[in-house]
């Protein structure tokens, strides 16, 4: 698919998608399209970052290759491995065969012994890819560092092979819950863009247009109720995702009203953390009549 020509054509094909994207979130994502730039989404958990690269590789119809990233994440796991097993075969293979040494090195590290992990899986796809690289704070300061040069360059070395370039630059999507700051030289490589919280209002239309079947009132209650838990000192705070997640239980269970006894019977769909809990279930009627 064209890419879209203004912020209004992209807000509305990802609202086909699915995703309700404000002003904001539109424009930076149409100016990380228009210059080829990757764009860092921070923010609260489950207020949608990981969700915007999905709904971008849904409506353009690339390929979404997805690198979680997590605490001792190394670049083999994110770039590339030998497949050793099929190595191994081979040189048993060879050896029967007694194939001359430097024919039996090429052929051991040709590109059929070759596992593509994400990274290089991207480069190779070009602009028929969406590169999610999510919870990038979750990594290393040694692997941020090693992202700084792809993020330039869009190109790996492969000792055995060579250099693999992209012909076409990916859609880069970071998406970081600022579990620690990030470093300035990787934010000078992205586009940035805070998600926060939606108001009740734009959060109550997000639930309807992921969830069209449900009730405008359960739906406005379950926002309410959601706000309330928002303002109680929370370890782990209810995302977008919690709502949605919520107002999907209530219907699995045939409830069309959220009053004390439904928000205590669903608290496991919005509350995830046992001291949250007991903090709650302490202000139940409080956020009962709230909602």
């Amino acid at each position: 698919m064209d890419r879209p020509k203004t912020v209004g054509a992209l807000t509305d094909l990802m609202r086909g998608g699915g995703y309700l994207a404000d002003r904001g979130l539109a424009t930076a994502l149409f100016v990380s399209l228009s210059l080829d730039r990757p764009i860092l989404l921070e923010g609260e958990v489950g207020v949608g970052k990981t969700e915007v690269a999905k709904v971008l590789a849904s409506v353009f119809g690339r390929r979404l290759i997805r690198l979680q990233c997590y605490e001792g994440i190394d670049t083999n796991q994110a770039l590339y491995e030998w497949d050793y097993a099929r190595q191994m075969l081979a040189i048993r293979a060879l050896s029967e065969r007694q194939v001359d040494d430097d024919a039996a090195v090429d052929t051991l590290f040709g590109p059929k012994f070759l596992l593509e992990r994400p990274l290089l899986e991207a480069v190779r796809a070009g602009d028929r890819a969406v590169l999610l690289i999510d919870e990038v704070d979750r990594a290393d300061d040694e692997f941020e560092a090693f992202l700084l040069e792809l993020l330039s360059d869009f190109q790996i070395s492969i000792p055995e092979i060579g250099t693999v370039s992209a012909e076409t630059v990916p859609l880069v999507v970071l998406t970081s819950n600022r579990t620690r700051e990030l470093h300035d030289a990787l934010k000078r490589r992205c586009l940035y863009h805070w998600v926060g919280y939606p108001d009740a209002a734009r959060e109550v239309e997000i639930i309807l247009v992921r969830e069209p079947g449900v009730s405008q009132t359960l739906a406005r209650k379950v926002v309410a109720a959601v706000n309330r838990l928002r303002e109680l000192d929370l370890a782990k705070p209810p995302g977008v995702a919690e709502s949605i997640d919520w107002v999907r239980t209530l219907e699995v269970l045939g409830e069309d009203d959220l009053d004390a006894r439904t928000l205590e019977d669903t608290l496991g769909a919005v509350v995830k953390d046992r001291d949250d809990l007991d903090l709650v279930r302490a202000n139940l009627d409080e956020i009962a009549t709230g909602a």
